[in-house]
C-alpha cells in the first residue's frame, strides 16, 4: 500500500491542442503542493484530472490507493462527498441562505458537525446568521472555505482560492489551510498565480512547455 494519498503517473492531456504530457505527481499526508504557471498552461485542467472531474487522455491517477478513473459514478460521488474538498476562486454559496445554513449543507451530506474553532480562525464566527448576499466578497469566500473544511476532507484541491482576496485575508486563509492538513493528516494541492503564497507550500511546481517541473 502506498504512503502517498495521491499518485499520478504519465498524465497527458489536451483539447484542440496539447496542454501537457507524461506528468508524474505525488503528495503525502500533511504535505502541500503549489502549481504555478502562465494562464492557459493547463494548471486548472491538471487539478481537475487529479480531483476526479476530468479523465486524462493518457495516464492514471491513484487516490487513496484507488484508481479513480476505473471507479463507477457512485464510488466517485462518494469520494467527492466524504474525502475530497474543492475550493474555487468563486464562492458558489447558496443565495438567500444564511452563512450557517450554507456550511450546514456540507455537514449534513458528509455527516460531520460544526467546528466552532474553524469559524473563529477564519474570522467568520460572528457572520453565521448573515445571509450570503449581506457578506463581502472576502467573507463569502471564507464561508465557502469553512463549508469545504467542515466536511473533514482527506485531500483539498484549491483552484485560485485567494484570487479575489486582499493580501492579509489571503495570508489568513493559507494559514488555516496549512494548519488543517497538519492537524487532520490531510494534503493540499493548490493552483495559484500568487507566487508568494505558493512558496509557503512544501513543494512548488511550475507548469510550462507542456511539462511540470519541481522548483523546490
Amino acid at each position: 500500500m502506498s504512503s502517498f494519498l495521491l499518485e499520478a503517473k504519465s498524465i497527458s492531456h489536451g483539447f484542440d491542442y496539447p496542454l501537457f504530457r507524461d506528468i508524474d505527481f505525488t503528495i503525502a499526508p500533511q504535505k502541500s503542493a503549489a502549481i504555478v504557471g502562465r494562464s492557459g498552461s493547463g494548471k486548472s485542467t491538471f487539478l481537475h484530472i487529479l480531483s476526479t472531474f476530468i479523465s486524462p487522455n493518457e495516464g492514471e491517477v491513484t487516490l487513496f490507493n484507488r484508481d479513480i478513473y476505473s471507479l463507477n459514478e457512485e464510488e466517485i460521488e462518494s469520494l467527492r462527498r466524504y474525502d475530497i474538498g474543492m475550493i474555487f476562486q468563486f464562492h458558489y454559496l447558496f443565495k438567500g441562505m444564511r452563512a450557517l445554513d450554507n456550511i450546514g449543507v456540507a455537514m449534513m451530506l458528509s455527516e460531520t458537525s460544526l467546528d466552532e474553532a474553524l469559524l473563529e480562525k477564519l474570522q467568520i464566527g460572528h457572520l453565521m446568521n448573515h445571509k450570503s448576499s449581506e457578506l463581502s466578497g472576502g467573507e463569502q469566500q471564507r464561508v465557502s472555505i469553512a463549508r469545504v473544511l467542515s466536511k473533514k476532507p482527506r485531500i483539498i484541491f484549491a483552484d485560485e482560492p485567494t484570487g479575489n482576496l486582499d493580501k492579509e485575508t489571503a495570508s489568513l486563509v493559507m494559514d488555516v489551510l496549512l494548519e488543517y492538513i497538519e492537524r487532520e493528516n490531510a494534503a493540499l494541492v493548490v493552483v495559484t498565480h500568487d507566487e508568494r503564497l505558493a512558496k509557503r507550500c512544501h513543494r512548488l511546481y511550475r507548469l510550462e512547455n507542456h511539462t511540470l517541473k519541481e522548483e523546490r
